[in-house]
């Protein structure tokens, strides 16, 4: 036979990245231990298949496929927060399979302060045999009473405890404290347990026990406990790895790639259950007959393959069955066995693990062996050690490229080029056998080169990150609590919508009559909504914010073609003089003198004269609100309302009789409006009581009056306080974009004065007025945002946060613009239900044209104000329809007024 490469790795030896290529076999060894050694050996290849194959089990899994079934389960855990270090109170942990045939029952202290922790108190209860194959009740009455006898020890009183069940085996989880058994392992067989949920099991034994006023919060397995109990002031830890008695690993995944949560927001903790992954196509070309013999003769055969070449219960065992074989092939101890050799279980890890120890591993192979009633000659010695490590070498390998599958999976789903991440370990493997880390970093490197990974030993073996489970779920419900009451006041019900939708009923009539109200409604002498039959030539001009558009719109048979030119408006033109010859408009940043007051249509004819370039006649001037309704009316003859959700709106302007005459008066910009087609006949102080005439609204400043005062929070009070017109546009200030990134911001700066958000630390950038624009409303609650990308939004305004963080700012986010999405459609509910009631009709089918940046912008926004509930509820005579003003409002409104100014071009009555 060729000689055989070398199989173990002494750390910092042999080629890097590669473990098995350092230690050379006994030169004297013969053919046959070559053979077995050779048969642990784990190729590159062979791992990176492992890897590719384990992590194509995981997605499927996370699909949702059944058939066939995944080779792994691929849990939920009901986990969607790891800690942040401000976990504090009194908890008792009940551990059950994390250490084989044993139990084990914590008391833990959680201080709330990075870096100082108190040593948990804790009893471990050894399980009889007859116990862990007896009946179910049996064991969970064991577990009750052995939790009785360690509070017996402590000061408990009749205080309520909370309690967190650390139950490692693999299982079904439908709640943080609801958990059914799959099935057994780790040598349990308990009968009337599999398909039964483990908590009700547990919380029954402890009624029967009726000792202590216990309340089992969570279920959790040894792997998640391992994750949780990371220190704090680590970073991040997001990946737990148990190598005990089994393994497993778990990670913090995208919750809306687990099939099974049907959830598109935040992240859960998934439990891999990597132990029952195998298969002969998988782990056929790594499995030795040796690995064959062990499952044959394991309580379960056939189950958790992958698990038996890992775990600690199964290694001692490997390396027995392969001293056996060369013993019995007279290779080892001169031929003879003993009954203990050929006993199962009689080497356990930690033996495997001191005789392979490289500084006192020779003398503990004597003793050892000798106690198994073998005589152990040198050689005997070399090729025990061996075996070893080849045996725990493999284990190391397999298990990175388990681990690999994992990073390489959260790398790529979070987007990243370097993932760094840290990797809670745990388990008696790790703690007994020092080299099977140094094997498992060097591999994990050779297989994901982009993953910078820090391992950190686990704490108390889980216990702690069980309890801090428990008091995650605590503060989280704590948390959930305080957010409620914050956001109660912005979530209106269908009576406040009902009041709002009256009051602003009452406003318009009374705006109508020409009596005092907070709505101007303005007559814009705009008589008639477009036919489709306009053609012609028309230009326009477009002043707002920082620009001004000249347009050419050019109006044909089913064409309409639009060439625009855009101009920037210089700072000394924008607080000029008026005569420069621009309309202007002073809610954006202007502040032009000799405007105000005058008739702003003459001063633009005025300025065209003084260029002296080109004849124009000025036929009529609108703001964008009636703009929009007119476009939208050119292509849908049912719009007769228009709605303009901005950031900042137009200026306010007042008609006068003839149209070509128009004045500003003293606006501070609404932000919001909406314009509507009113009979002739309600509208005082225009002459005519036949037709229709388009209103404008000017609904801003609804509410002015005090009839907003029952809705607004203390939240809309300190906005307004500190905004340029205290008191006045208070409608407006509850629906605009450029006011509702500054509700969230107050929201959020209260939310972290009671520590439900950024730990409680408050940050310069969140005491910035107006850091939160409309774009940042929008994208934050985007359907296609990931929360990783949330989070990236939130960070790059200067405000580290956490998942949970990013959630709540998120709830917050929604809260407050589903308010302002309520109020606007209430709004709209009166205009329509108006238009309806004018005309006398039992149902009524109206569109209503919209624009504006915050409704463009919002993922939600169309949806949330023309929700069929709402609508149901308030006008059920009354069918809408939403058409988008496609183009801006100043394109739009030149598209009506081809016929009637044509055949009048001097005073038309325009249409638009």
């Amino acid at each position: 036979m060729d000689s055989i490469g070398p199989v173990g790795l002494q750390q910092g030896e042999g080629t890097p990245g590669c473990p098995q290529d350092s230690l050379l076999y006994p030169s004297d060894s013969s053919e046959l231990v070559q053979d077995c050694l050779q048969q642990f050996k784990v190729t590159e290849p062979q791992l990176q298949q492992i890897q590719t194959s384990l992590l194509g089990s995981m997605e499927q899994a996370l699909g949702g496929q059944t058939s066939p079934a995944p080779a792994v389960r691929m849990l939920p855990t009901y986990v969607g927060s790891i800690p942040h270090g401000t976990e504090e109170g009194d908890f008792v942990v009940l551990e059950l399979g994390a250490t084989g045939a044993s139990l084990r029952v914590l008391w833990v202290t959680l201080t709330g302060t990075e870096g100082h922790s108190m040593q948990p108190q804790s009893q471990e209860f050894v399980i009889p045999q007859e116990v862990m194959l007896g009946p179910g009740q049996q064991l969970f009455d064991f577990a009750a009473c052995c939790l009785s006898k360690f509070l017996d020890t402590l000061p408990v009183g009749n205080q309520g405890l909370q309690l967190g069940f650390s139950f490692s085996f693999p299982c079904h989880q439908t709640g943080l404290d609801r958990s059914t058994l799959i099935s057994w392992t780790k040598g349990f067989r308990c009968s009337g347990v599999e398909g039964q949920d483990v908590v009700q099991l547990l919380r029954d034994a402890i009624q029967r026990q009726g000792a202590y006023n216990i309340d089992v919060v969570a279920v959790v397995n040894d792997t998640v406990g391992t994750m949780m109990g990371c220190e704090p002031g680590l970073g991040p830890c997001e990946v737990g790895l148990v190598v005990d008695t089994g393994t497993n690993a778990c990670y913090m995944e995208e919750a809306r790639h687990v099939a099974v949560l049907d959830e598109d927001r935040g992240r859960v903790c998934v439990s891999i259950e990597w132990g029952s992954f195998g298969g002969d196509e998988a782990l056929g070309p790594v499995l030795t007959t040796f690995d064959r013999t062990l499952d044959l003769e394991s309580l379960n055969p056939g189950a958790q393959r992958f698990e038996k070449m890992i775990g600690g219960l199964y290694l001692g065992e490997l390396v027995r069955l392969v001293l056996a074989y060369l013993t019995q092939h007279g290779v080892l101890f001169g031929g003879c066995t003993s009954p203990a050799l050929l006993s199962q279980g009689s080497i356990p890890l930690k033996h495997v693990a001191e005789m392979e120890d490289p500084s006192d591993g020779a003398t503990r192979v004597h003793t050892i062996l000798q106690d198994l009633g073998l005589s152990v000659g040198a050689l005997d010695v070399k090729i025990v050690q061996h075996v070893c490590m080849a045996v725990c070498t493999r284990a190391a390998r397999l298990c990175a490229a388990a681990l690999a599958a994992v990073l390489f999976r959260l790398q790529h789903s979070r987007e990243q080029q370097m993932l760094q991440i840290a990797v809670a370990t745990g388990g008696q493997v790790f703690e007994q056998h020092p080299r099977f880390l140094s094997v498992l970093q060097e591999t994990v490197m050779l297989l994901v080169p982009e993953c910078d990974v820090s391992f950190i030993p686990s704490v108390d073996g889980g216990g702690r990150g069980v309890a801090m489970v428990t008091a995650v779920a605590a503060r989280l419900a704590a948390h959930r609590r305080l957010l409620e009451e914050t956001l109660a006041d912005f979530r209106l019900n269908r009576e406040q919508l009902a009041v709002i939708q009256a009051q602003m009923r009452k406003a318009m009539d009374k705006g109508l009559r020409g009596e005092a109200s907070s709505l101007r409604m303005l007559p814009t002498y705009v008589r008639a909504t477009p036919n489709g039959s306009e053609r012609g030539d028309f230009l326009a001009l477009d002043l707002g914010g920082t620009n001004f558009r000249v347009l050419l719109v050019r109006v044909a048979t089913g064409v309409v073609r639009i060439t625009s030119q855009v101009y920037s408006i210089p700072e000394y033109v924008a607080q000029g003089s008026g005569q420069q010859g621009i309309l202007l408009n002073w809610t954006k940043g202007f502040s032009a003198s000799d405007c105000e007051g005058q008739d702003v249509v003459c001063l633009l004819r005025e300025a065209i004269r003084r260029r002296q370039a080109v004849e124009l006649n000025v036929v009529a001037i609108v703001n964008d609100t009636v703009g929009t309704m007119m476009s939208c009316g050119y292509e849908d003859p049912h719009c007769e309302v228009g709605l303009i959700v901005g950031e900042e709106g137009p200026a306010l302007f007042t008609s006068m009789p003839d149209v070509n005459s128009l004045s500003p008066v003293d606006s501070s910009g609404t932000g919001t409006n909406a314009c509507y087609m009113e009979e002739l006949r309600n509208v005082v102080g225009v002459a005519g009581d036949s037709g229709h005439m388009c209103i404008n609204m000017e609904w801003g400043a609804f509410g002015d009056d005090g009839s907003l005062g029952v809705l607004s929070t203390c939240f809309d009070a300190s906005v307004d306080q500190a905004s340029i017109n205290p008191s006045k546009q208070r409608f407006e200030k509850m629906i605009s974009g450029m006011y509702l990134g500054e509700i969230v911001r107050h929201i959020l700066l209260h939310l972290t004065s009671l520590g439900v958000l950024f730990r409680g630390q408050q940050t310069q950038r969140l005491q910035t007025r107006d850091i939160f624009k409309t774009k940042f409303l929008s994208e934050i609650e985007s359907d296609s945002l990931a929360l990783r990308q949330v989070r990236a939004i939130l960070e790059d305004l200067g405000l580290p946060l956490t998942s949970d963080d990013a959630l709540m700012v998120l709830e917050v986010c929604q809260a407050v613009s589903q308010r302002a999405a309520k109020l606007c459609g209430a709004g709209v509910a009166a205009v329509v239900e108006k238009i309806r009631e004018n005309r006398g009709l039992e149902e009524l089918t109206v569109s209503v044209g919209v624009d504006g940046t915050l409704y463009k912008l919002h993922p939600h926004r169309r949806t949330d104000l023309a929700k069929v509930q709402l609508w149901s509820l308030l006008l059920p005579a009354v069918l809408p329809r939403w058409p988008t003003s496609e183009e801006s409002s100043g394109i739009c409104w030149t598209r009506a007024w081809n016929p009637l100014v044509s055949s009048q071009p001097s005073h038309p009555r325009l249409p638009g």
